[in-house]
This record gives structure tokens, sequence and C-alpha cells, in this order.
């Protein structure tokens, strides 16, 4: 009687270890398919597109700029911010990419974008014949104007009084380009930064600066005794920078420009850092 009352325990025993194996077994089944649903949810439409491009960091998009070009790219606190900011930010949402923003010299940018060390560049900058040798650009994203900045007070009313004169560039634009070019000058002296040209110019050390036609409103604004000429130095047109080995990225960022101009959202950006006059 005690041998069969000992193995009819061994018995439950054992069918009690099965049946609690084979739950922790569904349990853990169960639990990698929630799992895998979930990182399923994860996915949207956009990471079809993104799937297709190549990128410095999976899952981003690295802009190379010069945050010292209003209302282009500017600092506000920390964060960049800007019309070529919000283009690119309304750029990376199309190709389900987090935008990542990289300041740097200006002249640095094509370099960055045509070693890899960023996606594209927006900087307000123009397509030019010598950059294409080195980089391929998008479709225009803006229209662009090389204004003259001066004292108020220089007696320089027309491009023709700057005969002999020196004036002021940032570096690797095509102000400087330009202005390089330009053999009626007295002078071109070369800074890094925009606003580095225009202090030179309230410091007399120039006799004016070029510079894009917005960012020289901002800096006229902002520094009491200065002006801008009436005629325009040159017309250009912005578009991003891009590897020239990108093509699909390339592709890929036309086709998001292409239904930003459509849906207007471009025309909003500009808006909301440039009024009409």
């Amino acid at each position: 009687m005690k041998k069969i009352i000992s193995t009819v325990l061994v018995a439950a025993m054992m069918t009690t270890m099965l049946v609690a194996c084979g739950s922790s077994e569904g349990t853990d089944t169960a639990t990698k398919e929630e799992t895998t649903a979930v990182e399923a949810t994860t996915t949207t439409a956009d990471d079809t597109v993104s799937s297709d491009i190549t990128t410095v960091t999976d899952g981003k998009l690295t802009m190379a700029t010069n945050a010292y070009f209003p209302p282009y790219e500017f600092y506000e606190g920390d964060a960049i911010v800007g019309i070529d900011a919000e283009i690119a930010a309304a750029i990376a949402e199309k190709l389900g990419l987090e935008l990542v923003i990289e300041d740097m010299e200006f002249d640095s940018i094509i370099t960055a974008v045509s070693t890899g060390k960023a996606d594209m560049g927006l900087a307000g900058m123009t397509v030019t014949e010598e950059r294409l040798q080195n980089i391929n650009f998008s479709t225009s994203y803006a229209t662009g104007v090389q204004a003259v900045i001066v004292k108020a007070d220089s007696g320089i009313t027309s491009l023709d009084d700057l005969a002999g004169k020196t004036v002021g560039v940032q570096l690797a634009t095509t102000g400087d380009i330009y202005a390089s070019d330009d053999d009626t000058f007295g002078g071109v002296d070369q800074y890094n930064k925009g606003n580095d040209a225009v202090m030179a110019l309230t410091q007399g050390k120039v006799d004016a600066v070029i510079i894009d036609n917005e960012p020289a409103k901002s800096y006229v604004a902002m520094t009491e005794g200065l002006t801008i000429l009436d005629t325009e130095y040159a017309v250009e047109e912005y578009a991003a920078c891009i590897a020239k080995e990108n093509d699909a990225l390339l592709e890929a960022v036309n086709a998001a420009l292409e239904e930003l101009q459509a849906d207007g959202t471009l025309d909003l950006i500009v808006a909301k850092y440039i009024v009409a006059e």
C-alpha cells in the first residue's frame, strides 16, 4: 500500500512539473510574439523610403551648415533654426529620418559632404560650375540676391563707387567668388563668418561687404550706421549639396522638395522668416 501511494504521488508531481514547464514555455513564446508585434508597429510608411538610401548614420539625416547666415540658419539659444533648418527638417520627415545639424565653417561644408561626414549641405549655397566639379546639387529651393552693405555716411551710393575700394566677404561664398573675380575692386578681404565681415566694415577695415540680401538686412537692422545699396550685385539660386556617388539620396531629396513645393510648405517656411515688402 505504501508503494502504491508513493507511486501515485510521484506521478502527480511529474504531471505538475510537466504542466508548469509547458506553461513557462508558452509564456516565453507569447512574449516573443508580442515583442515582435511591438517592433513592427514602430516602422512607418516613410521607412520604406529611407531603406533605399544611404546616410552617414542609420536612421538620421546629417545636414552640414554654417549657422551665422540669418534668416537661413542662425542660433536661437542652443538650437540652430532658420529657413534651411526647417526645410531640412521637412525633407527628413518625408524620408522617415531624424535630422541632425552640424555647424561648421562654410568652406568646410562641401568637403564634409563629399567625404561622407555629412549627408547634405544647406547653407544658402549657390550652384556654380566650380562646385559641381566636386558635388551634386538638388533642385533649387530659394532665390538669393547678393547685396552690398556700406556705411550710411560713406558716400558710396552705387556699384560704380566701389571701384578701387576694399570689400569684405565670407570665405568660399559666392560673394567671395564674384568679388575675387571682379578686378574693379582695390582688394577683397575674406572672413570665416558674415558677421566678422560686417564687424570689419564698422571698424573701417573694409569699405563694403558683399553678402546675401537677407542676412544683409539682418545685419543692417542690428548695426547702427549701415545701409544696403539699392543695386543688386548678383542674383542666384540656392540648392542642397549632396555627394556625387549618392544618387539615391539626391533623387529622394528632389522628390521631397517637389512635394514640399507643391503643397506650399516651402513658401510657408520662407514667409515665416522673410516678410514680403
